[in-house]
């Protein structure tokens, strides 16, 4: 079985709830062995973001919220208590045998542990260090605490998402996913790849990486951005509109809602002959993609009675037929049990040792290597649950010397 490109590194993730265990998630998918760390008791903050929790074989919730769940797959985890001399001490232990160190405390919070960058770089010169923050560690809101609705809102992509505000309905509203965690966490691993590359391809030493949550939810806002930059103009929200070619929108058919995307004059030509109207292709105020995005009010109202008449599996089959772009609007349910996530093996499963069944089910990462496939899932960790392996097998302490740490309630 063939290893994942990052079997070679090794990973301490000392970060909490989403952006940084997100980031350390997408390294362990690629074969880093990540070692989780976790305050001794409570542990991760996200174990307690529930319900719905993981299920035990009497039907009680565990500890495993499905949250902490979502992050934390094929890692490995050490309780440690950091904020004593010790647990300071373990952890300057293992930074000399990592590659990478990952935290997202607040700015400054780990100097006085003596666990910042500084510091332990003089233990491990060679590391790649990644904070992650939500205004980054510069700036006069770089002390400031903040979620993901939070940079959301001062990021921009509140103001272009949602209903215009002259519908009902309409007003600034926030994407579902935790966008600025996700991205910041997508962000920071594929920055820790180009540090690991320049290190040990260019001779590099290690260095100090600064992911804030608000710029990867800034840069994220993409074309948006962009066309302010560009014409001064303030982006609006268009609801489920697009910005390129029209309609690009959802529609009601008679039993459910669809997505259509004509993206270009002859998508919206075919599009035109599926619904019986062939006549609005040259209808002036249609006839041209420019037209069509000015007009798109107008060209809306127009096609929803044509579409309302449609059932939504027999317009689907007609512009699959026609090659127009759409697609249903998917509850999850409906999503993985699409014969074609099915295919892509978007779900699997992994042994856990709390689980009624003795599974979970996971998310499985959506890139497919074809010489370095990923193939192995391991459930995300039960607190401490690599505790000794870690310590006796890659710290070489003996029983004893954990039996006292524990007894320190240092793990």
């Amino acid at each position: 079985m063939a290893k994942g490109p990052l079997s070679r590194i090794r990973v301490l993730d000392m970060s909490r709830i989403l952006a940084g265990p997100w980031a350390a998630q997408m390294l362990a998918d690629l074969g880093a062995e990540v070692i989780k760390i976790e305050r001794p008791g409570k542990g991760d903050d996200s174990r307690q973001f529930g319900p719905p929790f993981l299920k035990d074989a009497e039907g009680n919730n565990t500890r495993e919220s499905s949250f902490y769940i979502s992050t934390n797959r094929n890692k490995k985890s050490l309780s440690c208590d950091i904020a004593k001399p010790e647990g300071q001490a373990l952890i300057r232990a293992l930074v000399a045998k990592c590659d990478v160190l990952l935290e997202n405390y607040k700015v400054g919070d780990l100097k006085r542990y003596g666990l910042d960058y500084e510091s332990l770089k003089q233990v491990n010169p060679n590391l790649i260090y990644c904070s992650l923050t939500g205004f980054g560690q510069t700036g006069p809101y770089a002390p400031r605490p903040g979620y993901d609705s939070i940079f959301q809102a001062m990021g921009g992509l509140m103001s272009i998402t949602g209903l215009p505000d002259d519908v009902p309905g309409g007003g600034p509203m926030k994407t579902g996913p935790s966008l600025a965690d996700i991205l910041a966490g997508q962000y920071a691993a594929y920055a820790i790849q180009a540090a690991l590359y320049a290190r040990d391809l260019n001779g590099e030493p290690g260095q100090h990486i600064d992911v804030a949550l608000l710029d990867s939810l800034i840069a994220a806002t993409s074309h948006y951005a962009s066309q302010y930059l560009v014409s001064g103009d303030i982006p609006v929200r268009r609801g489920t509109e697009g910005n390129g070619g029209m309609p690009s929108r959802m529609f009601h058919c008679a039993d459910g809602d669809i997505m259509v995307v004509a993206g270009n004059n002859e998508q919206y030509a075919r599009l035109c002959a599926v619904l019986g109207h062939p006549e609005l292709t040259t209808d002036e105020r249609f006839s041209e993609i420019a037209l069509r995005v000015v007009n798109r009010r107008a060209l809306g109202e127009v096609f929803e009675p044509l579409v309302a008449t449609w059932q939504l599996n027999d317009l689907l089959t007609a512009l699959d037929e026609a090659g127009v772009p759409a697609g249903p609007i998917n509850t999850l349910d409906k999503v993985f049990a699409d014969p074609h996530v099915q295919s892509r093996t978007m779900c699997v499963e992994a042994k856990h040792a709390l689980s009624a069944s003795g599974t979970v089910k996971l998310v499985a990462n959506p890139v497919k290597f074809s010489g370095t496939p990923i193939t192995e899932y391991t459930a995300p960790p039960i607190q401490g649950e690599h505790t000794d392996e870690i310590l006796k097998g890659l710290l070489g302490l003996d029983d004893s010397a954990v039996q006292d740490l524990r007894k320190k309630r240092i793990v």
